[in-house]
């Protein structure tokens, strides 16, 4: 249904670190995504919906050919929402919801464009998955708001439940997202959809992000005025000086309750993540206009880009050479959530799709609707 907007009737998006009811996740098979058949990566997805299970309600949407799969692998606490999408990438095609001072849910359905539409968008055939936050909404109850032409993905902001939001420069300025609108006007709908009393821009993401550098990649809030940058020592690796340039900014301001920001450093691999021949050969097909994979192309490996669940945070974990840093960054994040189990999650089948565990979650937080 269309209301006003989110800020004018009193609504905000809570944190993500705040009490969840649930977490939306879609079960994969895309072949241009997932390699093998998504077998692999079907297993990784139920393996994460089953922790998550044991904390908070797990919606998994399922179509007409993966519901009978989805059934044997998940466990029956697990809910599942005949809601067809073109790919699984919960984050950024299921809604961003918002929560009033009454403990009252509501839904934002942003339009999606596969991150960047005719412009540098990722595969051309997205319809089922912008239609799919209206489809949750109203297969839940949930009153939403229909933000529509606005083009935003999940995986795009983060909130810390206390005014403030965090986004990249790269990401909402593209050109193929809202090339019409100025970055002042950006930021003001951001507000008003929000809930938002500050917006800060953080100038880049991960390197080689292929969503124009999501800010979930690279910064994300672990507590009221702290936040974890993903971060490397290494000056001849390129995502230094986009790392460096986020410290610089975040250094040098406040939250909206004009709190200095805390900075946990989480490294990222130190050899970084590219894409094996036998990777490539796992992939079935690519759809015409699909964003394809080569050999050797490095992707966006960051441990920024875990969840945070209500008992638990899930890590992704890289293996191989990356073996060092899987540890160090549980370690990290064990000092930020000290009341959460640390739980790794081999997550390079989901990294190969084009994100990771953030990407392929949405909370729903904890309230009525």
């Amino acid at each position: 249904m269309k209301l006003t907007t989110p800020k004018s009737d009193g609504f905000a998006m809570p944190a993500e670190f705040d009490r969840h009811h649930g977490t939306i996740l879609v079960f994969p098979e895309r072949p241009g995504s997932w390699r093998y058949g998504a077998k692999a990566a079907q297993q990784v997805f139920a393996e994460i919906a089953a922790r998550l299970a044991q904390c908070e309600q797990v919606y998994m949407l399922v179509n007409e050919r993966t519901r009978s799969i989805a059934e044997t692998m998940l466990p029956q606490a697990v809910r599942l929402l005949d809601i067809p999408t073109d790919d699984a990438w919960a984050r950024d095609i299921a809604p961003t919801m918002v929560r009033n001072a009454a403990g009252a849910v509501r839904g934002i359905s942003w339009q999606f464009n596969a991150w960047g539409g005719d412009y540098d968008g990722l595969y051309p055939d997205y319809q089922q998955d912008d239609a799919a936050a209206d489809a949750i909404c109203t297969a839940l109850g949930i009153y939403y708001y229909d933000a529509r032409p606005f083009v935003l993905e999940g995986g795009a902001i983060h909130s810390d439940g206390e005014g403030t939001v965090l986004v990249t420069e790269p990401c909402l300025l593209s050109k193929g997202r809202n090339p019409e609108m100025t970055k002042a006007q950006i930021t003001e709908q951001l507000r008003e959809y929000l809930g938002a009393e500050k917006v800060i821009w953080l100038p880049y993401g991960i390197y080689n992000d292929e969503t124009n550098e999501h800010i979930d990649n690279v910064c994300a809030f672990t507590a009221p005025g702290a936040v974890m940058l993903a971060w490397t020592e290494d000056e001849s690796d390129p995502q230094y000086a986009m790392s460096r340039a986020d410290y610089e900014l975040l250094s040098h301001t406040t939250d909206a309750k004009g709190r200095p920001f805390v900075i946990h450093k989480l490294p990222i691999p130190k050899t970084p993540i590219c894409i094996t021949q036998e990777d490539l050969d796992g992939y079935d097909s690519f759809a015409e206009g699909e964003a394809e994979r080569t050999v050797g192309e490095r992707l966006a490996a960051s441990y920024v880009n875990c969840y945070i669940g209500n008992d638990c945070v899930l890590v992704p974990q890289f293996g191989g050479n990356a073996a060092d840093t899987d540890k160090l960054a549980c370690e990290i994040l064990a000092g930020c959530f000290p009341t959460r189990e640390i739980v790794p999650v081999a997550a390079r089948e989901i990294l190969l799709g084009g994100g990771n565990i953030h990407c392929i979650t949405q909370q729903i937080p904890e309230g009525r609707w």
